[in-house]
């Protein structure tokens, strides 16, 4: 054995905090070395810290099909950061794919498969660190909930957007699809025009191109804390992705030698902050359901109103899709979140002194990134894409929160059109999306509408379905600005017009949209920031009377199993029993 690597076996042999001896040393131990042995491991390696690669890879989405790469990469960081890695699967499911289909229902749930199974893996094989790997959007929530859960010192490493699409000389990505198919039932677009779009919109591997799900948490991931100031912008295909990749191993190692977990790192003030980026970037409504999830994980207080609050208070200031034009590797290309967040910080919209994983506090990151030359001058930067707080795109940011007899506990959208949006008409209410849905192809709405689709949150669904092809057909047929649609259900990031989701408490759970009747005038008021039925409360009362909770659509498998466990989405929709959720009379 080398000195070097007797000095490195006597300090871990010291370091009480590294849980791998457990596995690694001593006599007892014999048998566990025959298994790392077994796989390669040397002497060396077992005198080292052991770091977990969480890696989502896999060929059913190109937001994974890339990612034995990145993970590779950042086992090549460990390496030379003389740490024991240790790469192990998850699950995942592309909800591109399953959108619109039963299948579904599963997304949801797999976020809390990941946490969970990261959490087993990390507990079970007594591990020192994690480097988190994610692609598609559940990816994203479920590994930092599991850094917060077994709070291990942690980096969170994304696997990088996708690079837009060209059709007919503009860029495109998927959102344009799905809208596309709208397009065709309306007669705006021929099938062959929508096969060729197709074949367009995704060029290769990388998470949807626009602010969408993915990139939202990326972005949230750098502005809470979790993930480098920087690390979410390089393309899926590029080589900055791999050295972002390579740069996550080695600083999975700092965080150990300096005990920087997310308890040291995660504060009020880091979720205030993530909040800010979400709605300063016309982030998706996903967010708010995640990061309620990863604050209560955190064992940190944050109610659904906050997001209203930090909304109204902080302008939007990028011009991204889906509400606006560009996507992710424009942002990358003007700086990437570091510039939203100068920007933010430099205004007073965010906390400066909020920790970060590198050891250095927000404001300290992006003084040390100027310095470096790796974000540009403000006045490099793009003013018809990354607007000034003084200017901004809008004066609010793009989440607002209704409330109302329609939504006692809250409601969800995103602003990406007119936030003086005022809407009255009858609703036209469905059990299933598929019932919605043949409704809008079949040529059905009418300007006015108000679609409403319950039984999909995420005890009822179960699984709280995203609902684009919905949404983006309704959009597709040109009713974005004259048709409403509410649910207990979620929506994709690339969902854009007066979409309101995360209605709680949700239809399984006797709340109110469960009452509604066909032509009941439904109001949507974003000003006011209501969601309400032209009906006083003996009306709904009266309803109550008659109204039975519904049979469970799942009554065996998964589907079952995290059905009867997900709390309400207004406080994220957690499973773990151990943090904060509600108590419905569904529930007791």
């Amino acid at each position: 054995m080398s000195n070097a690597q007797q000095e490195r076996r006597e300090k871990r042999e010291k370091d009480e905090r590294l849980r791998s001896r457990e596995v690694t040393e001593g006599t007892d131990r014999a048998p566990h070395r025959a298994m790392f042995r077994a796989m390669g491991y040397d002497d060396e390696d077992l005198s080292s810290p052991m770091v977990g690669i969480a890696n989502p890879a896999a060929d059913i989405t190109p937001c994974n099909v890339h990612l034995d790469d990145v993970a590779d990469a950042a086992i090549e960081g460990i390496d030379d950061a003389e740490g024991m890695p240790i790469e192990f699967g998850t699950i995942t499911i592309s909800d591109a794919i399953s959108m619109g289909t039963e299948g579904m229902k599963a997304s949801l749930i797999s976020r809390e498969v990941i946490a969970d199974s990261v959490e087993l893996v990390a507990f079970g094989e007594r591990m020192d660190a994690l480097v988190t790997v994610a692609g598609c959007d559940k990816n994203l929530p479920g590994m930092m909930m599991a850094a917060i859960r077994t709070d291990l010192p942690s980096v969170f490493l994304y696997g990088g957007s996708i690079m837009p699409g060209e059709h007919d000389g503009r860029e495109v990505t998927i959102q344009n699809v799905f809208e596309g198919v709208g397009a065709v039932s309306s007669g705006e677009m021929s099938e062959d025009e929508l096969d060729e779009l197709e074949r367009e919109a995704c060029p290769g591997a990388g998470s949807c191109g626009g602010m969408f799900t993915a990139n939202t948490m990326a972005s949230i991931s750098e502005a809470i804390g979790l993930a480098p100031l920087g690390s979410a912008g390089p393309p899926a295909e590029s080589d900055e992705r791999y050295e972002v990749a390579r740069e996550a191993g080695e600083l999975a190692l700092e965080c150990v030698e300096n005990d920087r977990k997310p308890s040291e790192i995660l504060s009020k003030e880091s979720f205030e902050n993530a909040i800010a980026a979400q709605v300063a970037m016309g982030g998706s409504t996903n967010a708010v359901l995640h990061l309620l999830a990863m604050a209560a994980e955190a064992g940190i207080d944050l109610d659904i109103e906050e997001f209203d609050e930090i909304s109204r208070r902080t302008p939007k200031i990028a011009n991204l899709q889906p509400g606006g034009t560009r996507v992710m590797t424009d942002l990358y290309e003007q700086g990437g979140v570091p510039v939203v967040m100068r920007r933010l910080l430099e205004g007073g919209y965010v906390h400066g002194d909020a920790m970060t994983v590198t050891g250095r506090t927000i404001e300290e990151e992006l003084a040390h990134l100027e310095e470096a030359g790796e974000i540009p001058d403000d006045d490099e930067v793009d003013a018809d894409f990354v607007y000034t707080v003084d200017e901004p795109y809008q004066e609010e940011g793009a989440i607002k929160i209704l409330t109302g007899n329609l939504a006692p506990d809250g409601a969800v959208l995103k602003v990406t059109g007119d936030d003086k949006f005022h809407h009255e008409g009858p609703a036209r209410v469905f059990e299933t999306e598929e019932d919605a849905m043949a409704y809008v192809q079949e040529g059905h709405i009418e300007s006015g509408d108000v679609i409403v689709i319950r039984n999909e949150g995420p005890r009822g669904g179960p699984g709280m379905r995203e609902m684009l092809g919905v949404t983006a057909a309704v959009v597709g047929q040109g009713h974005e600005d004259d048709v409403a649609l509410l649910t207990d259900g979620r929506f994709s990031g690339a969902t854009r017009g007066p979409m309101i989701g995360h209605v709680a408490p949700e239809a399984a759970a006797g709340g109110p949209i469960a009452l509604l009747e066909e032509g009941d005038v439904v109001t949507v008021d974003i000003p006011d920031r209501t969601l309400s039925v032209d009906l006083d409360e003996d009306d709904l009362e009266d309803r109550r009377k008659n109204w039975q909770v519904p049979d469970p659509r799942y009554s065996t498998g998964v589907l079952a199993k995290y059905g009867q466990a997900f709390g309400s989405a207004a406080n994220g929709a957690v499973t773990n029993p151990g943090v904060k959720r509600d108590t419905t009379e569904s529930e007791q």
